[in-house]
Protein backbone atom coordinates (compact mmCIF):
# COMPACT_ATOMS: atom_id res chain seq x y z
CA UNK A 1 0.00 0.00 0.00
CA UNK A 2 1.28 3.72 -0.57
CA UNK A 3 -0.24 7.21 -0.08
CA UNK A 4 -0.98 9.09 -3.10
CA UNK A 5 -0.97 12.86 -2.68
CA UNK A 6 -4.54 13.19 -1.53
CA UNK A 7 -3.53 10.93 1.27
CA UNK A 8 -5.94 8.18 -0.23
CA UNK A 9 -5.10 4.55 0.15
CA UNK A 10 -4.38 2.61 -2.85
CA UNK A 11 -3.93 -1.03 -2.56
CA UNK A 12 -1.70 -2.49 -5.16
CA UNK A 13 -2.41 -6.36 -5.48
CA UNK A 14 0.15 -8.68 -7.72
CA UNK A 15 -1.94 -11.05 -9.69
CA UNK A 16 -0.92 -14.12 -12.04
CA UNK A 17 -2.52 -14.38 -15.47
CA UNK A 18 -5.60 -14.03 -16.81
CA UNK A 19 -6.42 -11.44 -14.16
CA UNK A 20 -3.54 -8.72 -14.91
CA UNK A 21 -2.77 -6.84 -18.01
CA UNK A 22 -2.66 -2.91 -17.03
CA UNK A 23 -0.26 -2.36 -13.25
CA UNK A 24 -2.55 0.10 -11.80
CA UNK A 25 0.10 2.89 -12.26
CA UNK A 26 -0.15 1.92 -15.82
CA UNK A 27 -3.79 2.08 -16.02
CA UNK A 28 -4.90 4.44 -18.41
CA UNK A 29 -8.05 6.60 -18.20
CA UNK A 30 -9.33 5.27 -21.84
CA UNK A 31 -8.64 1.70 -21.18
CA UNK A 32 -10.96 2.04 -17.94
CA UNK A 33 -13.67 3.81 -20.35
CA UNK A 34 -13.30 0.96 -22.57
CA UNK A 35 -13.79 -1.36 -20.68
CA UNK A 36 -17.11 0.08 -18.65
CA UNK A 37 -18.58 0.79 -21.92
CA UNK A 38 -17.77 -3.20 -22.85
CA UNK A 39 -19.80 -4.13 -20.03
CA UNK A 40 -23.96 -5.56 -20.08
CA UNK A 41 -27.08 -3.65 -19.32
CA UNK A 42 -27.55 -6.30 -16.61
CA UNK A 43 -23.72 -5.73 -15.34
CA UNK A 44 -23.99 -1.87 -14.94
CA UNK A 45 -27.40 -2.16 -13.22
CA UNK A 46 -25.78 -5.19 -10.88
CA UNK A 47 -22.81 -2.43 -10.80
CA UNK A 48 -24.79 0.66 -9.69
CA UNK A 49 -27.10 -1.36 -7.09
CA UNK A 50 -23.32 -2.98 -5.65
CA UNK A 51 -21.73 1.35 -5.14
CA UNK A 52 -24.92 1.85 -3.61
CA UNK A 53 -24.45 -0.19 -1.01
CA UNK A 54 -26.61 -3.16 -1.06
CA UNK A 55 -25.94 -6.67 -0.20
CA UNK A 56 -26.05 -9.14 -2.78
CA UNK A 57 -29.43 -10.71 -1.43
CA UNK A 58 -31.01 -7.16 -1.74
CA UNK A 59 -29.75 -7.24 -5.47
CA UNK A 60 -30.55 -10.58 -5.99
CA UNK A 61 -34.31 -9.58 -4.75
CA UNK A 62 -34.74 -6.81 -7.18
CA UNK A 63 -33.19 -7.98 -10.28
CA UNK A 64 -35.51 -11.59 -9.46
CA UNK A 65 -32.18 -13.74 -9.32
CA UNK A 66 -30.17 -15.38 -7.09
CA UNK A 67 -27.52 -14.18 -5.07
CA UNK A 68 -25.43 -16.72 -6.63
CA UNK A 69 -25.89 -14.90 -10.16
CA UNK A 70 -24.91 -11.64 -8.43
CA UNK A 71 -21.78 -12.81 -7.33
CA UNK A 72 -21.53 -14.42 -10.78
CA UNK A 73 -21.99 -10.67 -11.94
CA UNK A 74 -19.93 -8.64 -9.92
CA UNK A 75 -16.50 -11.30 -10.11
CA UNK A 76 -17.64 -10.53 -14.34
CA UNK A 77 -17.74 -7.15 -13.68
CA UNK A 78 -13.84 -7.19 -11.36
CA UNK A 79 -12.29 -9.08 -14.53
CA UNK A 80 -13.58 -6.15 -16.88
CA UNK A 81 -11.34 -4.29 -14.91
CA UNK A 82 -8.31 -6.81 -14.94
CA UNK A 83 -9.65 -7.06 -10.89
CA UNK A 84 -9.37 -10.08 -8.90
CA UNK A 85 -8.01 -11.70 -6.08
CA UNK A 86 -9.20 -11.49 -2.13
CA UNK A 87 -10.02 -7.85 -2.33
CA UNK A 88 -11.36 -7.48 -5.91
CA UNK A 89 -14.72 -6.03 -4.37
CA UNK A 90 -13.08 -3.08 -2.81
CA UNK A 91 -10.35 -2.74 -5.46
CA UNK A 92 -13.43 -2.28 -7.82
CA UNK A 93 -14.77 0.78 -5.80
CA UNK A 94 -11.20 2.22 -5.18
CA UNK A 95 -11.51 1.78 -9.41
CA UNK A 96 -14.53 3.99 -10.11
CA UNK A 97 -13.56 6.35 -7.25
CA UNK A 98 -10.58 7.23 -9.62
CA UNK A 99 -12.05 7.07 -12.89
CA UNK A 100 -15.50 7.25 -12.58
CA UNK A 101 -16.74 9.16 -9.27
CA UNK A 102 -20.06 10.56 -10.39
CA UNK A 103 -21.01 6.68 -10.42
CA UNK A 104 -20.75 7.00 -6.36
CA UNK A 105 -22.97 10.62 -6.98
CA UNK A 106 -25.51 9.01 -8.93
CA UNK A 107 -26.26 5.40 -7.43
CA UNK A 108 -29.31 5.04 -5.58
CA UNK A 109 -28.87 5.17 -1.73
CA UNK A 110 -32.53 4.15 -0.44
CA UNK A 111 -33.04 0.62 -0.77
CA UNK A 112 -36.67 0.65 -3.15
CA UNK A 113 -36.70 -3.04 -2.78
CA UNK A 114 -40.19 -3.59 -1.33
CA UNK A 115 -42.19 -7.35 -0.85
CA UNK A 116 -44.39 -8.09 -3.75
CA UNK A 117 -47.90 -8.59 -3.03
CA UNK A 118 -48.94 -11.60 -3.70
CA UNK A 119 -52.94 -12.82 -3.80
CA UNK A 120 -52.12 -16.28 -2.92
CA UNK A 121 -49.03 -16.98 -0.95
CA UNK A 122 -48.68 -20.66 -2.19
CA UNK A 123 -48.59 -19.53 -5.43
CA UNK A 124 -45.07 -20.36 -7.02
CA UNK A 125 -42.89 -17.28 -7.20
CA UNK A 126 -39.72 -16.56 -9.40
CA UNK A 127 -36.97 -14.96 -7.09
CA UNK A 128 -34.81 -18.33 -5.36
CA UNK A 129 -32.90 -19.85 -8.30
CA UNK A 130 -29.76 -18.76 -10.72
CA UNK A 131 -31.43 -17.56 -13.65
CA UNK A 132 -29.79 -14.95 -15.79
CA UNK A 133 -29.58 -13.98 -19.43
CA UNK A 134 -27.13 -16.99 -19.92
CA UNK A 135 -30.57 -18.85 -19.63
CA UNK A 136 -31.55 -19.86 -23.37
CA UNK A 137 -34.81 -20.04 -24.76
CA UNK A 138 -33.48 -23.09 -26.82
CA UNK A 139 -33.09 -25.13 -23.60
CA UNK A 140 -36.37 -26.04 -22.73
CA UNK A 141 -39.34 -25.00 -20.77
CA UNK A 142 -39.03 -21.59 -18.67
CA UNK A 143 -38.55 -23.12 -14.93
CA UNK A 144 -40.32 -23.01 -12.36
CA UNK A 145 -38.36 -20.42 -10.25
CA UNK A 146 -36.80 -18.32 -13.90
CA UNK A 147 -37.31 -14.51 -13.76
CA UNK A 148 -38.32 -15.02 -17.10
CA UNK A 149 -41.62 -16.37 -16.80
CA UNK A 150 -44.44 -14.39 -17.86
CA UNK A 151 -47.89 -14.73 -16.87
CA UNK A 152 -50.69 -14.62 -18.78
CA UNK A 153 -53.75 -14.27 -16.45
CA UNK A 154 -56.32 -15.59 -16.39
CA UNK A 155 -54.12 -18.92 -17.03
CA UNK A 156 -52.25 -19.02 -14.13
CA UNK A 157 -54.79 -18.09 -11.76
CA UNK A 158 -57.54 -20.58 -13.55
CA UNK A 159 -55.30 -23.31 -13.36
CA UNK A 160 -54.33 -22.99 -9.56
CA UNK A 161 -58.00 -22.80 -8.70
CA UNK A 162 -59.18 -25.69 -10.59
CA UNK A 163 -56.38 -28.26 -9.39
CA UNK A 164 -57.50 -28.50 -5.93
CA UNK A 165 -60.96 -29.84 -7.44
CA UNK A 166 -61.31 -33.08 -6.49
CA UNK A 167 -61.30 -35.50 -9.86
CA UNK A 168 -60.21 -32.03 -12.02
CA UNK A 169 -58.82 -32.09 -15.67
CA UNK A 170 -57.25 -28.98 -17.25
CA UNK A 171 -56.38 -29.20 -21.34
CA UNK A 172 -53.58 -26.90 -21.74
CA UNK A 173 -53.71 -26.15 -25.19
CA UNK A 174 -51.62 -23.79 -27.93
CA UNK A 175 -48.88 -24.02 -30.48
CA UNK A 176 -45.65 -25.42 -30.36
CA UNK A 177 -43.11 -23.15 -28.16
CA UNK A 178 -46.03 -20.67 -26.97
CA UNK A 179 -45.08 -22.18 -23.39
CA UNK A 180 -47.57 -25.33 -22.26
CA UNK A 181 -44.73 -26.80 -20.86
CA UNK A 182 -43.79 -24.43 -18.59
CA UNK A 183 -47.03 -23.66 -17.36
CA UNK A 184 -48.06 -27.49 -16.73
CA UNK A 185 -44.93 -27.28 -14.63
CA UNK A 186 -46.29 -24.33 -12.61
CA UNK A 187 -49.67 -26.34 -11.91
CA UNK A 188 -47.33 -29.22 -10.88
CA UNK A 189 -45.33 -27.08 -8.56
CA UNK A 190 -48.96 -25.48 -6.93
CA UNK A 191 -50.14 -28.50 -6.56
CA UNK A 192 -46.67 -29.61 -4.81
CA UNK A 193 -46.84 -26.90 -2.50
CA UNK A 194 -50.25 -28.37 -1.64
CA UNK A 195 -48.42 -31.64 -0.63
CA UNK A 196 -50.02 -32.81 -3.55
CA UNK A 197 -48.10 -36.34 -5.00
CA UNK A 198 -46.85 -35.17 -8.93
CA UNK A 199 -45.88 -37.18 -11.92
CA UNK A 200 -45.00 -35.36 -15.30
CA UNK A 201 -44.76 -37.75 -18.21
CA UNK A 202 -43.50 -36.43 -21.51
CA UNK A 203 -44.95 -38.64 -24.32
CA UNK A 204 -42.20 -37.84 -26.14
CA UNK A 205 -40.23 -40.20 -23.59
CA UNK A 206 -42.52 -43.29 -25.43
CA UNK A 207 -40.08 -45.90 -26.80
CA UNK A 208 -41.70 -46.35 -30.53
CA UNK A 209 -41.62 -50.39 -29.18
CA UNK A 210 -44.12 -49.19 -26.53
CA UNK A 211 -46.26 -48.48 -29.16
CA UNK A 212 -47.56 -51.19 -31.14
CA UNK A 213 -49.97 -52.94 -28.36
CA UNK A 214 -52.13 -51.25 -26.21
CA UNK A 215 -51.49 -53.72 -23.65
CA UNK A 216 -47.44 -52.78 -23.69
CA UNK A 217 -48.16 -49.30 -23.54
CA UNK A 218 -50.47 -49.27 -20.89
CA UNK A 219 -48.19 -51.43 -18.75
CA UNK A 220 -45.71 -48.93 -19.50
CA UNK A 221 -47.28 -45.97 -18.31
CA UNK A 222 -48.76 -48.10 -14.95
CA UNK A 223 -44.62 -48.87 -14.36
CA UNK A 224 -43.90 -45.01 -15.41
CA UNK A 225 -46.44 -43.57 -12.99
CA UNK A 226 -45.28 -46.27 -10.12
CA UNK A 227 -41.39 -45.19 -10.30
CA UNK A 228 -42.27 -41.70 -10.18
CA UNK A 229 -44.37 -42.08 -6.97
CA UNK A 230 -41.56 -44.52 -5.79
CA UNK A 231 -43.54 -47.56 -5.03
CA UNK A 232 -42.92 -50.58 -6.34
CA UNK A 233 -44.01 -52.14 -9.40
CA UNK A 234 -47.03 -54.75 -8.66
CA UNK A 235 -48.64 -55.06 -12.07
CA UNK A 236 -48.16 -59.06 -12.06
CA UNK A 237 -50.82 -58.71 -9.01
CA UNK A 238 -53.45 -56.75 -10.65
CA UNK A 239 -53.37 -57.45 -14.63
CA UNK A 240 -55.09 -59.81 -16.57
CA UNK A 241 -55.18 -58.31 -19.85
CA UNK A 242 -56.86 -62.50 -21.55
CA UNK A 243 -60.13 -61.70 -19.04
CA UNK A 244 -60.36 -58.55 -18.28
CA UNK A 245 -58.49 -56.53 -20.73
CA UNK A 246 -55.63 -53.90 -20.52
CA UNK A 247 -58.01 -50.92 -19.45
CA UNK A 248 -60.24 -52.53 -16.88
CA UNK A 249 -56.50 -54.21 -15.72
CA UNK A 250 -54.95 -50.60 -15.77
CA UNK A 251 -57.72 -49.36 -14.06
CA UNK A 252 -58.04 -51.74 -11.54
CA UNK A 253 -54.15 -51.00 -11.09
CA UNK A 254 -54.15 -47.65 -10.18
CA UNK A 255 -57.74 -47.77 -8.10
CA UNK A 256 -56.88 -50.82 -5.79
CA UNK A 257 -53.16 -50.22 -5.64
CA UNK A 258 -51.64 -46.62 -6.69
CA UNK A 259 -54.11 -44.52 -5.45
CA UNK A 260 -54.88 -46.50 -2.24
CA UNK A 261 -50.89 -46.03 -1.13
CA UNK A 262 -50.93 -42.76 -1.09
CA UNK A 263 -52.59 -40.34 1.43
CA UNK A 264 -52.65 -36.91 -0.32
CA UNK A 265 -54.17 -36.08 -4.01
CA UNK A 266 -52.15 -37.20 -6.96
CA UNK A 267 -51.65 -34.70 -10.31
CA UNK A 268 -50.94 -36.79 -13.27
CA UNK A 269 -49.12 -33.96 -15.91
CA UNK A 270 -49.28 -35.67 -19.49
CA UNK A 271 -47.59 -33.44 -22.18
CA UNK A 272 -46.90 -33.37 -25.67
CA UNK A 273 -50.15 -36.26 -25.84
CA UNK A 274 -50.25 -35.19 -30.08
CA UNK A 275 -47.62 -37.68 -30.10
CA UNK A 276 -50.18 -40.42 -29.03
CA UNK A 277 -52.94 -39.17 -31.72
CA UNK A 278 -51.66 -41.23 -35.30
CA UNK A 279 -51.47 -44.29 -33.18
CA UNK A 280 -54.96 -44.89 -33.54
CA UNK A 281 -55.18 -48.21 -31.74
CA UNK A 282 -53.28 -46.47 -28.69
CA UNK A 283 -54.91 -43.09 -28.54
CA UNK A 284 -59.00 -44.54 -29.10
CA UNK A 285 -58.15 -46.64 -25.70
CA UNK A 286 -56.06 -44.50 -23.31
CA UNK A 287 -57.85 -40.98 -24.37
CA UNK A 288 -61.46 -43.27 -23.46
CA UNK A 289 -59.71 -44.48 -20.33
CA UNK A 290 -58.22 -41.07 -18.91
CA UNK A 291 -62.01 -39.57 -19.91
CA UNK A 292 -63.30 -42.78 -17.64
CA UNK A 293 -61.35 -41.77 -14.61
CA UNK A 294 -62.29 -38.39 -14.53
CA UNK A 295 -66.03 -39.61 -14.59
CA UNK A 296 -65.60 -42.14 -12.31
CA UNK A 297 -64.49 -38.93 -9.51
CA UNK A 298 -68.27 -38.04 -9.59
CA UNK A 299 -69.22 -41.03 -7.69
CA UNK A 300 -66.21 -43.04 -6.15
CA UNK A 301 -64.03 -41.44 -3.46
CA UNK A 302 -61.17 -43.09 -4.44
CA UNK A 303 -61.06 -41.36 -7.70
CA UNK A 304 -61.08 -37.72 -6.34
CA UNK A 305 -57.92 -38.15 -5.20
CA UNK A 306 -56.56 -37.92 -9.24
CA UNK A 307 -56.24 -34.50 -11.04
CA UNK A 308 -54.97 -35.06 -14.96
CA UNK A 309 -53.41 -32.06 -16.30
CA UNK A 310 -53.01 -32.71 -20.53
CA UNK A 311 -50.89 -30.59 -22.71
CA UNK A 312 -51.71 -30.85 -26.79
CA UNK A 313 -50.58 -28.79 -29.49
CA UNK A 314 -53.28 -29.63 -32.45
CA UNK A 315 -57.26 -30.01 -32.50
CA UNK A 316 -56.48 -32.76 -35.02
CA UNK A 317 -57.45 -35.74 -33.31
CA UNK A 318 -57.39 -38.04 -36.21
CA UNK A 319 -60.29 -40.68 -36.21
CA UNK A 320 -60.28 -40.09 -32.40
CA UNK A 321 -63.66 -39.97 -31.05
CA UNK A 322 -63.61 -36.51 -28.36
CA UNK A 323 -67.10 -37.49 -27.14
CA UNK A 324 -64.85 -40.28 -25.64
CA UNK A 325 -61.68 -39.03 -24.37
CA UNK A 326 -60.73 -36.01 -22.34
CA UNK A 327 -60.46 -33.64 -24.97
CA UNK A 328 -64.06 -31.99 -24.47
CA UNK A 329 -64.44 -31.94 -20.95
CA UNK A 330 -62.77 -30.44 -17.80
CA UNK A 331 -61.22 -26.93 -17.60
CA UNK A 332 -59.70 -25.61 -20.97
CA UNK A 333 -56.57 -23.22 -20.60
CA UNK A 334 -55.76 -21.72 -24.57
CA UNK A 335 -52.35 -19.85 -23.83
CA UNK A 336 -52.35 -16.84 -26.17
CA UNK A 337 -49.49 -14.84 -26.79
CA UNK A 338 -47.48 -12.28 -25.09
CA UNK A 339 -49.58 -8.18 -25.01
CA UNK A 340 -47.36 -5.33 -25.20
CA UNK A 341 -46.80 -4.81 -21.81
CA UNK A 342 -46.14 -8.42 -20.86
CA UNK A 343 -43.25 -8.27 -23.56
CA UNK A 344 -41.97 -4.92 -21.88
CA UNK A 345 -41.99 -6.62 -18.68
CA UNK A 346 -40.14 -9.79 -20.27
CA UNK A 347 -37.31 -6.90 -21.36
CA UNK A 348 -37.35 -5.32 -17.85
CA UNK A 349 -36.51 -8.58 -16.67
CA UNK A 350 -33.70 -9.06 -19.55
CA UNK A 351 -31.91 -5.38 -18.74
CA UNK A 352 -33.24 -4.08 -21.59
CA UNK A 353 -35.81 -1.47 -20.08
CA UNK A 354 -35.65 2.71 -20.31
CA UNK A 355 -35.92 4.96 -23.56
CA UNK A 356 -34.56 2.40 -25.96
CA UNK A 357 -36.92 -0.99 -25.45
CA UNK A 358 -36.85 -3.28 -28.11
CA UNK A 359 -40.54 -4.17 -27.67
CA UNK A 360 -42.42 -1.99 -30.48
CA UNK A 361 -40.01 -2.75 -33.27
CA UNK A 362 -39.74 -6.09 -32.53
CA UNK A 363 -43.37 -6.90 -31.94
CA UNK A 364 -43.94 -5.88 -35.91
CA UNK A 365 -41.97 -8.46 -36.91
CA UNK A 366 -42.69 -12.03 -34.38
CA UNK A 367 -46.04 -9.85 -32.63
CA UNK A 368 -46.87 -11.56 -29.31
CA UNK A 369 -44.93 -15.15 -30.26
CA UNK A 370 -43.35 -15.83 -26.45
CA UNK A 371 -40.31 -17.97 -28.11
CA UNK A 372 -39.86 -15.52 -30.57
CA UNK A 373 -39.87 -12.26 -28.45
CA UNK A 374 -37.79 -14.29 -25.91
CA UNK A 375 -35.10 -15.46 -28.00
CA UNK A 376 -34.52 -11.54 -29.33
CA UNK A 377 -34.14 -10.37 -25.96
CA UNK A 378 -31.75 -13.07 -24.78
CA UNK A 379 -29.59 -12.32 -27.73
CA UNK A 380 -29.97 -8.37 -27.05
CA UNK A 381 -29.56 -9.20 -23.67
CA UNK A 382 -26.07 -11.18 -23.86
CA UNK A 383 -24.71 -8.47 -26.34
CA UNK A 384 -24.37 -10.89 -29.20
CA UNK A 385 -26.36 -8.66 -31.92
CA UNK A 386 -27.59 -4.77 -31.92
CA UNK A 387 -31.47 -4.27 -32.20
CA UNK A 388 -30.82 -2.67 -36.24
CA UNK A 389 -28.76 -5.39 -36.89
CA UNK A 390 -31.56 -8.38 -35.37
CA UNK A 391 -34.44 -6.64 -37.07
CA UNK A 392 -32.40 -5.75 -40.89
CA UNK A 393 -31.69 -9.71 -40.93
CA UNK A 394 -34.78 -11.49 -38.61
CA UNK A 395 -36.49 -12.84 -42.07
CA UNK A 396 -33.47 -14.08 -43.52
CA UNK A 397 -30.97 -16.82 -43.54
CA UNK A 398 -28.49 -14.39 -41.40
CA UNK A 399 -30.77 -13.53 -38.82
CA UNK A 400 -31.23 -15.09 -35.65
CA UNK A 401 -34.32 -17.28 -36.17
CA UNK A 402 -32.55 -19.07 -38.67
CA UNK A 403 -32.84 -22.49 -37.19
CA UNK A 404 -36.43 -21.91 -35.96
CA UNK A 405 -37.41 -20.92 -39.32
CA UNK A 406 -35.24 -23.89 -41.30
CA UNK A 407 -37.01 -26.61 -39.60
CA UNK A 408 -40.16 -25.80 -40.25
CA UNK A 409 -39.61 -24.83 -44.10
CA UNK A 410 -38.05 -28.50 -43.76
CA UNK A 411 -41.59 -30.14 -42.53
CA UNK A 412 -42.94 -28.11 -45.40
CA UNK A 413 -41.18 -29.26 -47.97
CA UNK A 414 -41.82 -33.03 -46.95
CA UNK A 415 -45.50 -32.15 -46.98
CA UNK A 416 -46.73 -30.48 -50.04
CA UNK A 417 -49.99 -30.30 -49.42
CA UNK A 418 -49.32 -28.00 -45.92
CA UNK A 419 -46.93 -26.39 -47.90
CA UNK A 420 -49.40 -25.61 -50.27
CA UNK A 421 -51.96 -24.39 -47.79
CA UNK A 422 -49.12 -22.05 -46.17
CA UNK A 423 -48.65 -20.47 -49.60
CA UNK A 424 -52.80 -19.90 -50.14
CA UNK A 425 -52.48 -18.07 -46.35
CA UNK A 426 -49.57 -15.93 -46.95
CA UNK A 427 -50.57 -14.76 -50.17
CA UNK A 428 -53.49 -13.20 -49.32
CA UNK A 429 -53.45 -9.77 -47.39
CA UNK A 430 -56.75 -10.56 -45.52
CA UNK A 431 -57.85 -13.89 -43.58
CA UNK A 432 -58.47 -16.69 -45.97
CA UNK A 433 -60.02 -19.66 -45.41
CA UNK A 434 -57.81 -23.25 -45.73
CA UNK A 435 -58.31 -26.70 -45.69
CA UNK A 436 -59.61 -27.94 -41.97
CA UNK A 437 -56.96 -30.71 -41.38
CA UNK A 438 -54.43 -28.46 -42.89
CA UNK A 439 -55.12 -25.27 -41.00
CA UNK A 440 -54.85 -27.60 -37.74
CA UNK A 441 -51.95 -28.87 -38.36
CA UNK A 442 -50.24 -25.08 -39.31
CA UNK A 443 -51.59 -23.69 -36.21
CA UNK A 444 -50.15 -26.50 -34.17
CA UNK A 445 -46.75 -25.52 -35.41
CA UNK A 446 -47.83 -22.03 -34.52
CA UNK A 447 -47.47 -20.63 -38.22
CA UNK A 448 -51.00 -19.17 -38.71
CA UNK A 449 -53.80 -17.97 -36.25
CA UNK A 450 -57.42 -19.12 -37.17
CA UNK A 451 -59.95 -17.00 -37.11
CA UNK A 452 -63.38 -18.47 -36.98
CA UNK A 453 -62.77 -20.53 -39.99
CA UNK A 454 -60.53 -18.37 -41.36
CA UNK A 455 -56.53 -18.16 -40.99
CA UNK A 456 -53.99 -15.67 -41.22
CA UNK A 457 -50.00 -15.55 -40.83
CA UNK A 458 -49.00 -15.35 -37.12
CA UNK A 459 -46.68 -12.90 -37.31
CA UNK A 460 -44.67 -10.84 -40.42
CA UNK A 461 -41.97 -13.05 -40.05
CA UNK A 462 -43.68 -16.21 -41.11
CA UNK A 463 -45.03 -14.10 -43.99
CA UNK A 464 -42.07 -12.48 -45.58
CA UNK A 465 -39.99 -15.71 -45.16
CA UNK A 466 -42.05 -18.33 -46.56
CA UNK A 467 -42.95 -16.05 -49.02
CA UNK A 468 -39.26 -15.66 -49.86
CA UNK A 469 -38.69 -19.92 -49.82
CA UNK A 470 -41.86 -21.35 -50.74
CA UNK A 471 -41.85 -19.03 -53.99
CA UNK A 472 -44.94 -17.58 -53.37
CA UNK A 473 -45.59 -13.92 -55.94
Amino acid sequence: MYKDSQNTSVYVTVYDPPFLRYPWDMYEEKLFHRAFEELTPRRRKVLELFLAGRTDAEIALELFVAETTVRKHVQNICWSFDLGGRHQRRDLKDLIKRYKPELLREAPQENPIQEKSNSNADTPTVVEEVATVSESPDNGPVGVDSPFYIERPPAESRSYEKIVLPGALIRIKAPRQMGKTSLLNRILAYAGKQGYQTVSLNMEEVEEAKLDKVDNFLRWFSAYVTRKLNLQPQLDNYWDEEIYGSKVSCKTYFECYLLQQIDTPMVLGLDGVDRLFPYTHISHEFFAMLRNWHEEAKTKDIWRKLRLVVAHSTEDYGKLNINQSPFNVGEPIELTEFTTPQAQELARRHGLDGKNTPVPQLMEIVGGHPYLIRLAFYRLALGEVKLEDLLRDATTDAGIYNAHLRRHLATLQQQPKLAAALQQVISQSEPVKIDTMQGYKLDSMGLIKRLGDNSSPRCQLYRIYFSNHLGVQ
